[in-house]
């Protein structure tokens, strides 16, 4: 009480509680505590609670702010907002913002865990069907990075040809990622003819400028099986942080770039000279350090990834070895080198070029117009020097104009439970299991953009997943979205009533609004996970609405009664509208249903999203909706229970040795 009173006494709080309460008093806060939920007990059937939070103080909405929500929403939808259809092949066009998309290309010798799929295709695919709805121009290409020891590695394993398996794990991981609705232009490979032609030529441009050196390295080499050891393959103690499980080509936990031979391992191989051929990089860092200034700038680069390029130029750089003594792999044009083929981190982002080339013989129209296209890439920290240094190094010193990187989005890890996912020890939800689950693939695309791995590491929970589906899916999006349809089916024989706006109605219209503007501020700088949150926080206003006005009981009462419970239908039935055109980004299944539901105008995307986003009334009165029915299940806790056993690593992974 004491602090209380001397707070009170303080001047700047009472001009603000003056401004809020605008002399009202403790009667001010009436329409606040309204809008909380009522207790369980005095709850109808028809008046089931959402899983809102009771501590959330409501923001404050100026009169200024109701006028202009209210003037946008009787605006209605526009008659040429019809969303732009793709027609391939897709290509820059002029006025229009013009946005070039990779995902890092994941290795075709693996099963792509949860943590691969949110860190680049997931992220990626998300940020692809959202700039759509903003009426971009949008490329979104990926494949699978199939060369190298890798490869190699698992052919032998499995007895078949290193083709063989390129084209038995591209099927893989197309499957996967087509069960998990990722919707790009064009997945390609690296195996083919224009990745060896734009290789080789990007090569020959280096060596011509003087960008190529020739030395004689140390490499690790087995001598029993008389084979260089791959550097991914060589673990050991990381010579600068003591990181005890870094690789030969970089260690995971400072970033740093490592030679094999620096490792601290116990092995009885030794080292011996080998020749390559090294990209300069030290000739190219006066280029290099002028491009990313004006890219990480005035481009959308994470923290971690302007961390990560940082430390690599702290450290100052390096030749980097672009050559490898393997068979499998893009072949080396110089008659010196003729034995050799080149190194997976020179070769695989080029990788991005050959793909493009494979979608569209006018793949230079991308990637050889910096100044008309802005290029995004997707991937995982571990990704990042690869990205924001090897590969702009490589297209540097071609002075061929290529396009770089203007926006490098890069996630940490998403662990599983408390530990790392392992195949070997048969820990973790790989992607070819999901679908096995029986839960749907949008749910599995919410909680992992969910808990996205934006700032820091996170890690997936069956516990966790169960309560973010039960409670934000079920009680609150779900809830919301099917008593809101429900209402026009059951009260208004299934036609949206008329509206007559009141301040409450306009308020919300306001708070809404602010949730669309927060919702498409994020996501253009591609904070996906915290842009999710105001989905939910609308559907949360939309509850709290329906809960404080009742219009099952006033739907029962006089003509005003009746209007009122007729408004608040109309009103809670449109922002269910806006709530799918929301969701589609992350739940695309799940949006087309609710569309359909409400048997939505078509035109409902393009108004919601192109420009600056707003608000408006999207079913007017006497539109019929469709057959409403419920669009999540609940996940019971012995299911999740089962899930987690079979998970936790019991489970034996011969699934592709039939």
């Amino acid at each position: 009480k004491s602090w209380f009173d001397r707070v009170a006494a303080m001047h700047s709080c009472q001009s603000a509680a003056q401004k809020v309460l605008q002399g009202k008093g403790l009667q001010g806060m009436k329409s606040y505590m309204q809008r909380q939920p009522v207790p369980q007990s005095s709850q109808s059937r028809d008046a089931q609670p959402c899983n809102s939070n009771p501590a959330e103080v409501s923001r404050f909405v100026s009169e200024e702010e109701m006028e202009a929500a209210t003037l946008t929403w009787s605006q209605g939808l526009s008659a040429d907002s019809q969303p732009l259809e793709r027609k391939h092949p897709i290509l820059p066009q002029e006025g229009k913002r013009n946005i070039l998309m990779t995902s890092a290309l994941p290795y075709v010798n693996n099963v792509p865990h949860l943590g691969n799929i949110i860190g680049c295709v997931l992220s990626a695919d998300v940020f692809s069907r959202y700039g759509r709805l903003r009426g971009w121009n949008m490329l979104f290409v990926c494949g699978t990075d199939e060369y190298g020891t890798a490869t190699e590695n698992k052919a032998r394993e499995e007895g078949l040809t290193p083709q063989q398996i390129c084209d038995k794990y591209h099927a893989v991981h197309s499957s996967i990622y087509k069960w998990f609705q990722i919707d790009f232009d064009f997945f390609g490979r690296t195996t083919t003819e224009k990745q060896t032609e734009i290789a080789q030529d990007i090569f020959w441009r280096l060596h011509k400028r003087g960008f190529l050196l020739e030395d004689t390295v140390e490499q690790l080499r087995c001598e029993n099986c008389q084979r260089f050891l791959a550097d991914r393959f060589v673990e050991g103690v990381c010579p600068h942080c003591r990181y005890p499980e870094a690789r030969g080509d970089q260690c995971d936990k400072c970033g740093r770039l490592i030679n094999a031979v620096d490792l601290r391992v116990s092995l009885e191989d030794l080292s011996k000279p080998a020749a390559f051929s090294l990209l300069s990089l030290l000739q190219l860092e006066t280029q290099l350090e002028q491009w990313l200034e004006k890219s990480t700038s005035s481009g959308d680069w994470t923290a971690n990834a302007k961390q990560i390029t940082r430390s690599w130029l702290r450290d100052g750089l390096k030749p980097r070895c672009i050559t490898r003594d393997l068979k499998w792999g893009t072949p080396v044009p110089h008659p010196d080198f003729k034995e050799k083929v080149f190194y997976v981190w020179f070769d695989a982002p080029i990788g991005y070029l050959s793909i493009t080339a494979n979608y569209t013989d006018q793949w230079d129209k991308w990637w050889k117009n910096p100044h008309q296209v802005e290029l995004y890439h997707f991937m995982a920290k571990d990704n990042v020097p690869f990205h924001s240094v090897v590969f702009p190094c490589s297209l540097l010193g071609t002075q061929d104009n290529y396009t770089l990187v203007n926006h490098l989005i890069a996630t940490e890890y998403l662990n599983y439970e408390d530990t790392k996912f392992s195949k070997s020890r048969g820990v973790g939800v790989f992607g070819d299991m999901a679908k096995d689950t029986g839960i749907p693939s949008d749910v599995w695309r919410f909680y992992l953009l969910y808990v996205r791995p934006e700032g820091q590491d996170s890690a997936f929970s069956w516990a966790d997943m169960a309560l973010k589906n039960n409670s934000e899916l079920l009680n609150n999006l779900g809830n919301f979205i099917n008593r809101a349809g429900m209402f026009v089916t059951k009260f208004f024989e299934g036609c949206v009533p008329v509206m007559e706006l009141q301040q409450e109605d306009k308020r919300l219209l306001a708070l809404v609004g602010w949730e669309l503007q927060q919702y498409i501020q994020l996501m253009d700088k591609v904070k996906i996970r915290d842009a999710l949150k105001h989905i939910l926080n609308i559907s949360r206003h939309g509850n709290q609405y329906i809960q404080v006005n009742e219009p099952w009981k006033k739907i029962k009462e006089g003509d005003a009664e009746r209007r009122r419970a007729g408004t608040v239908t109309g009103v809670s039935v449109n922002i269910a509208c806006l709530l799918s055109v929301m969701m589609l980004p992350y739940m695309p299944e799940v949006s087309q249903t609710i569309r359909d539901q409400l048997n939505a105008p078509q035109s409902c995307i393009g108004t919601m999203l192109q420009g600056s986003g707003a608000f408006v009334c999207s079913l007017n009165a006497g539109h019929r909706i469709g057959a409403v029915s419920p669009l999540f299940q609940k996940l019971e806790a012995d299911q999740i229970e089962a899930l987690k056993k079979r998970f936790g690593g019991q489970q034996v992974f011969d699934v592709y040795d039939a």
